[in-house]
């Protein structure tokens, strides 16, 4: 076979190749077209095709019902959602079946705009009692706070709650009062012992550590129940990094308290 036969076979391989692949793109793209003209002669009232490819979405403003868009009918008092695909009622209503009804608001409280509950919140120094607000006995030393959880009222700053009742704290000598107010912690340098803040007994050769209410050894030193003694560090060994304990060098490790060749 010649070079020319060659040359003339492969360019109506060529030329078939590439009808081949306009008849594809023709053929799906008539696919596309009678698809999209299915859909929208199928097409009920006052909807439009899915934007997720397949099937049908009721315009704005309607719902589905079977095979057909319904308009949404919006109640006295009531307003379309931002979706637009339901409707919920104004503050100071909720709903009723198919309608909303006042929201009646007893003394001492207000109304919320929410689709679920009473519709109403009682004023802050009340609470829920039935169906109405009953004012919260604030004891001594106590201040009223959000009543929706909980008994309705904190101790101040400096009193703690004891019972019904909120009492002093008493902070001991060395001491001050918690973040919360509600408790006391010791200065750095003491510790909690019953009532009091007992100092913290540093031993030779420690210091305090960064709690401030314990203590820990130098470097070069472990702790041994309330002293701190030296370490014994064998050859071929270092200090570690806690400075309080010892490792093997490379090529060595650790057996009993001395280093052996690996």
């Amino acid at each position: 076979m010649n070079n020319t036969s060659l040359v003339d076979r492969g360019s109506a391989m060529k030329q078939y190749g590439v009808a081949f692949l306009f008849c594809c793109a023709f053929l799906l793209g008539g696919s596309g077209i009678t698809s999209a003209q299915t859909n929208a002669s199928t097409l009920p009232s006052n909807a439009k095709v899915s934007r997720f490819g397949s099937g049908w979405d009721c315009l704005p403003g309607y719902d589905r019902d079977a095979q057909n868009c319904v308009r949404i009918e919006v109640p006295p008092h009531a307003y379309l959602n931002s979706f637009r695909n339901r409707w919920e009622c104004s503050r100071g209503y909720k709903k009723a079946g198919k309608q909303c009804i006042a929201v009646k608001v007893p003394v001492n409280a207000y109304a919320e705009e929410s689709v679920f509950g009473t519709g109403w919140q009682c004023n802050r120094g009340y609470r829920q009692v039935a169906q109405d607000c009953a004012l919260i006995l604030v004891p001594e030393n106590a201040y009223p706070v959000d009543a929706m959880y909980g008994r309705g009222w904190e101790c101040n700053r400096g009193f703690h709650l004891l019972g019904e009742a909120c009492v002093p704290i008493k902070v001991p000598a060395n001491g001050f009062l918690g973040r919360y107010g509600d408790d006391w912690q010791c200065e750095r340098g003491f510790i909690k012992g019953g009532d009091t803040c007992a100092a913290v007994a540093l031993p030779k050769n420690a210091y305090l550590d960064t709690s401030g209410h314990d203590w820990q050894c130098e470097r070069g030193f472990r702790r041994d129940q309330t002293v701190c003694i030296p370490l014994t560090v064998p050859d071929n060994a270092y200090i570690g990094s806690s400075g309080n304990d010892w490792s093997c060098a490379d090529g060595f490790r650790r057996k009993d308290e001395r280093c052996v060749p690996e």
